[in-house]
């Protein structure tokens, strides 16, 4: 399809939208006068300013242990009907899912690419997506068609992330997504009805406001529920004890031929050997399950570091977690190579931009996953997707054996639905969430936290948030079976 006809496309499907859903400019005024009653006359860079790279100073109090900023004029940067906060793998399918209804999307990621974990995290391997529909057997097929003989021999779970930067770069612009990239979510303002209204940015463009009618957390952490105000549960027992932290690595130099028994996808026992391997010639890693993946030609990947105790929201430690894995990951490479044989030439091709987090912020939602779901395997009716990874609690401390805690298996598990009130903020209404953010207790969270299902997860709030406003009712007001019917 031509570039013209796709622009053709989306105009015709933003203008079906816009008269489906009618009372946007209403909505848009409500928020424009909430805006204005605290705005001050400061004077705000114009475009060219910008371009000339002028900013908004700030101005403040300097006291003893704080500072008391003046209050300051925030421009408003743009106004969509659906904002998405987070561009990883849940972040993609939700804008994708609410563009494609023919809504104006806007997309916002911290890194520098879309697809956090699978491309700024170097993950390389999509769990639980082989039995998920949709926009998760999109993207599997683009990565397998324009991947290597690995990608296309696993369907497109095992992937190269700089492939997968390119893929869901295009299929965003193609279904008319605006994104901007390098720009985090710092504050979030409700109007009086309790609609999340606007969410405040940093970035190289300063402080900036936006304007939307429903709102999607992707960023994982739960960044943007947190700054709305929404309650949320993290880790586990009094000490909130979360899981740790991993950060990947690309490696080079062997022939995969050479050392085949060790990788990941020749089998489960892939794992122990390469341990086996690292011990015997004084290699110790903080994982004691090390995962060696292929991925094409001479590159791999490997998971072999663990980082316990550390807070996703603790800028500092998260730092030093960063700078004690990036080193783990060089020396255990430097041990492998004296191992000598056709490990002599290993070397070390990258290392991942962002920690890999497991666990953060468990938002607040209408509905509440729980273990005893899992034991039963949970059957919903309104179900957004099924989940069938295992609890998959990594060890919470260097202590024992630094794998995965079987005590948290003891209740058992089955397959189980997600359902989409588990989705929707429970106490601020146009807040969906998406991905590992969203509402369910610690053993749940295990299982349902990999990528597989944040695709799904994020292709329902998206849909969701786009047929809410149509319908002109909040997303809680709606079943899941009326969003799919509208829809349809």
């Amino acid at each position: 399809m031509s570039t013209n006809n796709n622009k053709g496309s989306e105009s015709h499907n933003r203008r079906k939208f816009i008269k489906q859903s009618g009372a946007l400019a209403l909505t848009g005024g409500v928020m424009a006068k909430l805006v204005q009653t605290n705005l001050s006359a400061a004077k705000l860079p114009s475009q060219v300013d910008l371009l000339r790279g002028h900013v908004l100073q700030t101005e403040g109090i300097l006291r003893e242990g704080s500072l008391i900023e003046n209050r300051r004029e925030i421009p408003i940067k743009s106004r969509s009907d659906v904002m998405v906060c987070g561009g990883g793998p849940a972040g993609i399918a939700a804008a994708l899912a609410a563009a494609r209804t023919g809504a104006s999307v806007q997309l916002i990621e911290v890194a520098g690419c879309l697809g956090g974990v699978w491309t700024v995290g170097l993950l390389t391997k999509i769990l639980d997506s082989e039995n998920k529909t949709g926009i998760m057997a999109e993207i599997l097929a683009e990565l397998s068609t324009r991947g290597s003989d690995v990608a296309r021999q696993s369907k497109g779970t095992v992937y190269d992330p700089e492939i997968a930067k390119l893929v869901l770069e295009e299929m965003c612009v193609q279904a008319g997504v605006k994104i901007r990239l390098h720009t985090r979510v710092v504050g979030a303002v409700k109007d009086a009805q309790n609609r999340l209204a606007v969410i405040l940015t940093e970035s190289k463009s300063g402080r900036e406001a936006w304007q939307a009618d429903r709102f999607v957390d992707c960023t994982g952490d739960g960044d943007l529920a947190a700054q709305a105000g929404c309650s949320f549960e993290v880790g586990v027992g009094s000490d909130c004890k979360c899981q740790p932290m991993s950060m990947l690595g690309l490696l080079t130099g062997v022939d995969p031929d050479a050392i085949r028994p060790y990788i990941r996808e020749t089998g489960v026992e892939a794992k122990k050997r390469l341990l086996e391997l690292m011990e015997d010639n004084g290699v110790n890693p903080s994982y004691r399950a090390p995962t060696l993946r292929h991925l094409q030609g001479g590159v791999y990947s490997i998971m072999s570091n663990h980082e316990y105790g550390v807070s996703a929201f603790d800028a500092d430690a998260i730092t030093e977690a960063t700078i004690r894995a990036r080193k783990e990951i060089h020396e255990t490479v430097e041990g492998m190579r004296k191992i000598g044989g056709p490990w002599k030439e290993l070397a070390v091709v990258a290392t991942a931009e962002q920690i890999g987090v497991r666990e953060a912020r468990r938002i607040k939602g209408r509905y509440e996953i729980s273990a005893m779901d899992l034991a039963k395997g949970l059957r919903h009716e309104d179900a957004v997707c099924t989940t069938q990874f295992p609890i998959d609690v990594h060890a919470l401390s260097s202590q024992g054996d630094k794998k995965i805690d079987q005590a948290f298996r003891n209740g058992g598990m089955q397959p189980y639905d997600i359902p989409y009130p588990a989705l929707v903020a429970a106490e601020v209404d146009g807040l969906l969430m998406a991905g590992r953010c969203i509402s369910g207790d610690f053993i749940a969270h295990s299982s349902y936290r990999v990528t597989g299902n944040s695709v799904p997860m994020g292709e329902a709030a998206g849909l969701a948030a786009a047929v809410s406003i149509r319908c002109r009712k909040m997303p809680h007001e709606l079943s899941w079976q009326e969003i799919k019917s509208y829809e349809a």
